[in-house]
Formats: structure tokens, C-alpha cells, sequence
């Protein structure tokens, strides 16, 4: 759960990319989108929990996914200068948007069939 991943909206993903769609700007660049902010899995699953009204402890298993890496966020300086990109959607916004889709939706239980297929493939340790 320390492992550090980069969250961002889908709103920001898709501002970001009608800002690339504009000719001559970034023509054949990759370009980093996201919000440039690292957060522990641990501390995204409280937040939601939490969003979610929820008093969930986070179960650590202390396995990960084979070849995954450890830390992961965007470096978002080249789409800052040159497409003037700079997340709009903070995450506390962007987790109670989801949490309002989420309670829409029809759930089914499945982290572990999923765990076991990771598990069955060698994509866990």
C-alpha cells in the first residue's frame, strides 16, 4: 500500500488532449498527463473510503505484481509549456464525482477471482 501512483481526472486527460489537438503546438511529442503528484495506494483507499462514507481499514497483503514498478508519477513540466496544461480537477473533487457514479452502478464481487488469476498467471508475489 506505499507503493506511489499519479491520479488524475478524466477531465483533466481530456482538456489536455483537445489542448494537443491544436496544430503546430505538439505535433509528435509525448507529453506526460497527469496531475504531477504522487499518493500512496494506502492513503487513495482511505480517501475513498472515507468519500464513500465508509469506515474501512485497508488490507495490506504486502504482494505486488510481478515487474511492476514501485513509484510512478508524470513529470507534467513539457505539457505545462507547451500546452499550457495544468490540472483543474483536484482529487477530493475528482474521488466524490466517482463515488457518486459508483453508487449508480450494480456491483459484484471479484478481488478474489482476480487475486487468484494474478496469482495462477505469476503476475503476483
Amino acid at each position: 500500500g506505499s507503493q506511489r501512483r499519479d491520479f488524475v481526472s478524466v477531465h483533466d486527460v481530456v482538456r489536455a488532449n483537445v489542448l494537443a489537438m491544436e496544430p503546430g503546438i505538439a505535433d509528435g511529442v509525448a507529453l506526460n498527463i497527469g496531475s504531477g503528484m504522487a499518493i500512496s495506494i494506502v492513503e487513495i483507499a482511505k480517501t475513498l473510503a472515507e468519500a464513500m462514507g465508509c469506515e474501512v481499514e485497508p488490507e495490506i497483503s504486502y504482494r505486488y505484481r510481478g515487474g511492476d514498478i514501485r513509484h510512478c508519477f508524470a513529470d507534467i513540466s513539457a505539457a505545462k509549456k507547451l500546452l499550457g496544461y495544468a490540472p483543474e480537477v483536484a482529487l477530493q473533487t475528482g474521488l466524490e464525482e466517482l463515488v457518486g457514479w459508483l453508487a449508480s452502478q450494480r456491483t459484484e464481487e471479484r478481488a478474489a477471482r482476480a487475486a487468484a488469476e494474478l496469482q495462477a498467471q505469476g503476475l503476483s508475489a
